[in-house]
């Protein structure tokens, strides 16, 4: 046996082994839905001063994106820490990365909004990977 052929049999072991099939794909989802949910919780924690940011950009109905942003962010983290229809959360949060880029981190002049704005492109990107590739086997998705 060649020695890339010994690299390529030991990456295929580890590939099926219940750490990265079982446990990556769970502390994955947590680390996450950990911006999610922080930023929920701020969210609940300051009503008044989202409310108002949210009117600032002009977005239309700023009370109800307020409750649609913490009901997408609270509970599509919790839905996605579960495993819980996984591959339509994390579409949703995707797509949810994407729009707040848009909307809240367009001034890509400023660094400060550059960097939240790539953020969360790339935080849809990892978003995607959980849509692509499922909860994984810790997961209630798994379950049934």
């Amino acid at each position: 046996m060649s020695y890339s052929d010994a690299i390529a049999q030991r990456v295929e072991t580890i590939s099926q082994s219940a750490l990265i099939n079982g446990v990556t794909p769970l502390v994955g989802r947590f680390l996450l839905t950990a911006i999610f949910l922080l930023s929920g919780v701020s969210k609940i924690s300051d009503p008044a001063g989202t409310i108002g940011y949210i009117n600032m950009v002009g977005l239309p109905f700023p009370s109800l994106s307020y409750g649609a942003a913490i009901l997408t962010e609270i509970v599509g983290s919790i839905a996605l820490i579960l495993g819980f229809h996984t591959r339509i959360v994390a579409l949703i949060l995707a797509v949810f990365s994407v729009a707040t880029a848009l909307a809240f981190h367009n001034n890509l002049g400023d660094l400060n909004q550059f960097i939240h704005f790539f953020k969360n492109i790339a935080m849809a990107g990892g978003l995607l990977q959980v849509v692509a590739f499922g909860a994984g086997r810790y997961s209630l998705d798994a379950r049934r």
